[in-house]
């Protein structure tokens, strides 16, 4: 399954505070049925079963800002996908955390 690493930053608001606009793009993770995501200090991690579900759930995320009277909305994404053995959020981490104990 492919993996995202999205972060959206709406531009010109009038507080420090973003955590209410970060939580209306939340929403649309929280009314998708087959993803996992993992919210982060930093962004947001979300797996899917589809390249495409990825780069729609992102969209659909971008936009919510713009839907709040946002005018500027800055959006990085990053995409983690193999096609040689399935990963998954938890596989990733699994894989760093079991080197980390070697030592």
């Amino acid at each position: 399954m492919p993996i995202m690493n999205i972060s959206i930053i709406p531009v010109g608001t009038k507080d420090t505070s973003l955590s209410r606009y970060i939580a209306e793009a939340e929403k649309v993770l929280l009314k998708e049925k087959k993803i996992k995501f993992q919210i982060t200090a930093m962004g947001t991690i979300v797996e899917a079963e589809s390249l495409d579900k990825l780069l729609d759930i992102a969209k659909r995320m971008h936009e919510i800002f713009f839907s709040l009277g946002i005018k500027r909305v800055v959006t990085k994404i990053e995409i983690d996908e193999r096609r040689d053995k399935k990963i998954s959020i938890e596989s990733k981490v699994k894989a760093v955390e079991e080197k980390l104990e070697r030592r």
